[in-house]
């Protein structure tokens, strides 16, 4: 995508500094640059005190895991791997595994079904005493072969008739825009099913346990699985619909095994799992669906003195939704809609982050100018989301680029 989007804002910034005569070329490349090397982008919190992943490295009886889930668009399993090394320099992990343990997901009762890829790294400290398990769900496979159905348009016999930039747009979207479409169908279920795998090899306690080249299928009717939930810690990283998954899929998880696993459904009621969400859509993936089964009612659910706290999925799960205001598909998340469009059972919490992304440009006082796409996708590699992830805010471990260019605004009950 990146090369898209620089063809794109070149092109644009191009047309807007040809309409200056005024300005020579050199002190247009110097105007830029000069704005690009002052940082002014904002980030701006609003929301309480989060740890971060950091605390939970030196878990002396288990083990700290972190999920990726991609969003739109094709995607290759590797495609985490610069967030991941972002991530384990600002949490000092400097070792990692040799090698990656690559697991193809399939179902549990049709070996047949590709369901994905989960990748899984191993940091660590120095001293080894430190330790961060990343696992990189990639389930774009599963919507690859209904996508084929607009691949006539990206063939030569259509392509070459569009302007090239317009073919370039045509494309991108052919790749990114059926994915929601697709979600709403009959993959949603398979792409849940992706996500209850990645989650159920998530579980298995430690590195030697994971297979590694294979085809296989996960279960957590296991004996070590609901001890495992209990000393491991947990944190989920999505980006646009793959937040949809993470939300949709730890409810199906949840309501799947409410029947089954006593001791599964227990030990998950004592955890507290977060959620970085990256280019949040909630709000706009929510448009056409029904209300949850159980809303309003986080009250009962989420208060050790409600009348139904014995019922909730988990103990809670804390939400802090990054949102570039330039990202067109970025939304915030609002107070009401978590009563009304979020079950209940979870007992969610949200930390909205308002944070350019996206360098923002003074266009020749023609207007500010920030390319959209470089706000829709540049969140993980940004050093003060990779920091906030890592090490969170309002607590003694809380990284000096983010107390150095973030506002909190702390909120309490």
């Amino acid at each position: 995508m990146k090369p898209i989007v620089s063809l794109l804002f070149i092109l644009l910034t191009t047309s807007i500094l040809s309409g200056c005569a005024s300005f020579g070329k050199g002190m247009a490349e110097a105007y830029l640059e000069k704005q690009q090397s002052a940082d002014i982008r904002r980030c701006e919190i609003w929301g309480k005190a989060f740890s971060g992943i950091a605390p939970f490295l030196d878990n002396k009886t288990g083990k700290m895991k972190v999920l990726m889930v991609h969003g739109v668009g094709n995607h290759l399993p590797g495609y985490a791997t610069q967030f991941s090394e972002k991530l384990a320099k600002e949490l000092d992990l400097p070792v990692m595994s040799k090698q990656y343990k690559n697991i193809t997901l399939t179902h549990r009762l049709d070996n047949s079904k590709n369901l994905g890829n989960l990748r899984i790294t191993r940091l660590l400290s120095k001293d080894r005493s430190r330790e961060l398990m990343f696992y990189e769900l990639t389930w774009s496979v599963i919507t690859a072969a209904q996508k084929e159905v607009l691949a006539y348009d990206n063939s030569g016999e259509y392509s070459f008739r569009r302007a090239e930039v317009n073919d370039l747009m045509k494309k991108f979207s052919n790749d990114t825009s059926p994915d929601p479409i697709i979600y709403l169908g009959e993959s949603r279920e398979d792409i849940l099913v992706s996500f209850a795998q990645a989650f159920c090899w998530m579980t298995k306690s430690t590195w030697q346990d994971l297979p590694d080249d294979t085809r296989q299928a996960c279960s957590f009717n296991n004996s070590t699985t609901a001890a495992n939930i209990i000393k491991d810690q947990y944190a989920f990283v999505s980006h646009s619909l793959g937040s949809r998954i993470t939300i949709d899929g730890m409810q199906r998880i949840a309501m799947l095994l409410d029947q089954r696993d006593v001791k599964f459904r227990n030990a998950l009621k004592t955890k507290k799992i977060p959620i970085y969400m990256m280019s949040n859509q909630l709000p706009m993936l929510q448009l056409g669906r029904k209300t949850p089964e159980v809303s309003n009612q986080n009250a009962a659910y989420c208060n050790p003195e409600g009348e139904k706290y014995d019922q909730r999925m988990l103990a809670k799960t804390p939400i802090i939704a990054f949102s570039d205001p330039n990202d067109l598909l970025s939304y915030a998340i609002s107070h009401g809609f978590i009563e009304k469009y979020l079950d209940s059972r979870l007992c969610i919490d949200v930390t909205n982050i308002n944070i350019n992304v996206a360098t923002i440009f003074d266009a020749f006082g023609l207007g500010k100018l920030a390319n959209p796409m470089d706000a829709h996708i540049g969140y993980d590699t940004d050093d003060r989301v990779v920091a906030l992830i890592a090490k969170g805010i309002g607590n003694s471990n809380t990284a000096k680029i983010v107390k150095d260019r973030c506002r909190w605004v702390e909120t309490i009950d």
